[in-house]
């Protein structure tokens, strides 16, 4: 049987002593945590061994035994190293010693009720500090792994929980006064930075005072008057607000007292922090560069003729559909009533922007301190700004939908009526009927005229159709730049990009010295995660305001004339 033992490579250099950690048997191997100097008193050891047991509910105690070159000479050294394997009684006791300037090592078990007591030994060097602060992540796939995978990922799960949870063991450092001296990764002093303990102590007060602003605003968002109309209709249906009680629950969820239990809670809310931060400065650069040389003034002049320019167009795409478009040829009296009625639309839309082109460019500065809060909230406005601007454009579409779905459920109906077929509204299914001569005569008139009208009405909605798409296409790519901006897990990615070491994939052996008759030694180096399984693992959930329908269910809307929305909105009432 192989026994692997994991050394700390922090402790290559250190003075003799014993080597304490955890033994994993079901793999047997060895997890070396720290070197406990001469002199001590066993019984203090144990004592102190069995107070990080309980604190960290890990099973810690003296493997064996290290000798370091510096105390080779030293007369009774080797025998008293292996009368400690009687006092502690672990088996195998292993004994690990350098061979004076040498490169090689020696590293060898005894076991006293044993039959094989010498057994082979694989000596392998872990960073204690990286294995300590990096978190293990499972495979991904855990559906196509393999059995053996799974358990080479438990395994190491368990050497990785091991040197994490020995936190406490890693406070006692030399310059301890306590009877016990230890050599690990934090022998020389704890990490600490005075500009993180500074921001420890500043952030209680910023998070007490952070936490009242926003119960006062949620109080204010769970009142009735934001549940009477229009302004509940407004708060569901403009992006803006969304986005506005996305970013709330974020800063709630920064803000909240409560510590995080789990790594992925932690990296959460590290991921929101980081989230806010970059969405706001980029939104004050926007702002800055919105006042600067006075760009609000040129985009309120420039406004008013783009939508003037917007409107021509359309009154020249209606007088082409009211004469005979690409050639075909319509029903001249719903083409002028049509044609008309829209004509008129687009003149009253035209008076709108006018009427309003004074106060357009104090709007537009108002609208433009909002940034403030965040890119998202100013791409989530201007959406909102598009779809006032459009608002004509969406007029004319639920016109010719409505009017396009009226006349395909009118054929559909009409056309089960002269198969003797009609609709059951209760049992929702077709049942057979029988109908009289005037009725089917009846039907039979209002077929054919639901069916030559049909063109010059599929035509209308066609176009429109077209038109709403094109608006519907550029409010979807600013919504998934702003899905983008609050869903993707900059914290996590920095993380990668800086200390790679801190989102572990797993681990890989590299071998540092083969040799008959020395002990195998490896050094184990940590994989990092891909950037795409951070992405994948981390990311944040998102509001999503626009429907997520599939290309049929889309091309099936379009078909039957139903209306496409860019936001959620209620499915039909069920009994």
């Amino acid at each position: 049987m192989v026994l692997k033992v994991f050394f700390p490579s922090c402790c290559s250099s250190a003075e003799s002593g014993i080597l304490v950690g955890r033994w994993l048997s079901e793999q047997s191997s060895a997890v070396i945590l720290a070197v406990v100097h001469f002199p001590f008193i066993p019984f203090q050891v144990k004592q102190y061994l069995s107070e990080v047991q309980r604190v960290t509910k890990i099973s810690v105690s003296v493997l064996g035994s290290w000798s370091s070159s510096k105390q080779e000479k030293e007369e009774n050294l080797s025998k008293f190293l292996e009368d400690l394997g009687t006092i502690f009684s672990h088996e195998p006791w292993i004994q690990i010693s350098k061979e004076g300037d040498s490169k090689f090592w020696s590293c060898s078990t005894f076991q006293k009720h044993s039959n094989n007591p010498k057994e082979e030994v694989i000596l392998i060097y872990y960073d204690q500090r990286k294995v300590m602060l990096s978190h293990l992540h499972p495979p991904f796939d855990t559906a196509t792994s393999t059995d053996h995978e799974t358990d080479d990922a438990s395994k190491l799960s368990a050497i990785f929980h091991t040197v994490a949870k020995s936190k406490i063991l890693f406070m006692t450092d030399r310059y301890n006064d306590g009877p016990i001296k230890l050599t690990h990764w934090q022998s020389d002093g704890a990490e600490a930075s005075i500009i993180v303990e500074l921001m420890k102590q500043a952030s209680v007060p910023a998070c007490m005072l952070l936490t009242f602003l926003l119960s006062l605003v949620s109080g204010i968002c769970r009142s009735r008057v934001l549940k009477f109309w229009p302004l509940s209709f407004l708060w569901r249906k403009l992006s803006t607000c969304e986005q506005l009680g996305h970013r709330l629950q974020h800063l709630q969820v920064i803000s909240s007292n409560k510590k995080a239990q789990t790594q992925t809670q932690l990296m959460r809310k590290a991921n929101i922090f980081v989230s806010l931060l970059i969405d706001v400065a980029l939104g004050i650069l926007l702002m800055s560069w919105l006042y600067r040389k006075n760009r609000i003034g040129h985009l309120a002049d420039t406004l008013i003729p783009v939508a003037d320019h917007v409107a021509e167009e359309l009154q020249d795409l209606l007088q082409w559909l009211m004469g005979a478009p690409a050639g075909l040829k319509m029903n001249r009296a719903l083409d002028q009533v049509l044609g008309r009625f829209f004509l008129y639309h687009i003149h009253l839309w035209i008076s709108y922007i006018h009427l309003m082109s004074p106060f357009i460019e104090m709007i537009l500065w108002y609208v433009g301190l909002s940034a403030c809060l965040g890119l998202t909230v100013a791409l989530c406005i201007l959406s909102d700004i598009i779809a006032l601007l459009t608002f004509h454009i969406y007029c004319f579409y639920v016109y010719g939908a409505r009017l396009y779905c009226l006349k395909i459920y009118g054929l559909s109906s009409l056309w089960r009526l002269f198969r003797g077929k009609k609709w059951n509204v209760l049992r929702q299914r077709v049942d057979s009927c029988s109908y009289d001569l005037d009725q089917l005569f009846i039907g039979t008139l209002l077929f054919t005229i639901l069916l030559f009208l049909l063109p010059t009405t599929a035509l209308y909605y066609l176009v429109f159709t077209l038109l709403r798409l094109l608006v519907v296409i550029v409010q979807g790519l600013i919504h998934l730049l702003v899905d983008l901006i609050d869903s993707l897990p900059l914290y996590s990615i920095l993380l990668r990009l800086c200390r790679s070491y801190r989102l572990a994939a797993g681990v890989k052996f590299r071998v540092l010295e083969q040799q008959d008759g020395k002990p195998l030694r490896l050094l184990m180096q940590i994989n990092p995660l891909s950037y795409g399984r951070v992405v994948q693992t981390y990311r944040l959930p998102t509001y999503s305001c626009y429907p997520k329908d599939s290309w049929t269910s889309l091309c099936k809307k379009l078909f039957l004339g139903e209306l496409i929305y860019p936001w959620k909105h209620k499915g039909e009432k069920q009994d």
